[in-house]
């Protein structure tokens, strides 16, 4: 199990593809933006192991609701069925968090650049009426990242 942590637009969500891609057949990947709300950036974790790790842990597929975000709300999506691979990718953030750890492979920190910068790109990705929250949520994980030690844990750390 590999995760690809890091700040908010740090360009996780590529690097991770790529490293899935380069895997091919031998990969599932599963990004942490599937859980996450603005309301709740982290707490979601219990849902990440009782449909996907433990399952996996155990020889069988698992499986998850992806957040669906197209009316501009998160609310419950489509179902996302996770068969046993070979390699788990774990991306974004708090996929390296301290629950987890003992049972990664390797945790990768993706720095991604200053504040400014990554607010611009998350910006130009999500819209500009999500700048308010975006801004929030960088906030919060600068806490995050803080209390739980993760880019001082990673295996790797990338610019």
């Amino acid at each position: 199990m590999l995760a690809i942590d890091g700040p908010s637009g740090a360009g996780k969500s590529a690097l991770a593809g790529s490293v899935a891609d380069a895997l091919g057949h031998s990969a599932a990947l599963v990004s942490t933006d599937a859980f996450a709300t603005w309301a709740d950036p982290v707490a979601w974790w219990p849902h990440l192991e009782r449909g996907v790790l433990e399952p996996l842990a155990l020889g069988r597929a698992g499986q998850y609701r992806r957040m669906d975000w197209t009316s501009g709300e998160p609310r419950p999506g489509e179902l996302v069925h996770v068969a046993v691979p070979e390699v788990l990718v774990l991306e974004g953030v708090s996929s390296g968090r301290r629950a987890i750890r003992g049972r990664l492979s390797w945790l990768c920190w993706l720095e991604g650049g200053s504040e400014a910068d990554r607010l611009i790109r998350t910006t130009t990705r999500d819209g500009p009426e999500a700048r308010t929250e975006l801004r929030r949520w960088q906030l919060f994980e600068r806490g995050w990242f803080a209390v739980d030690g993760t880019r001082e844990a990673a295996d790797t750390r990338l610019r």
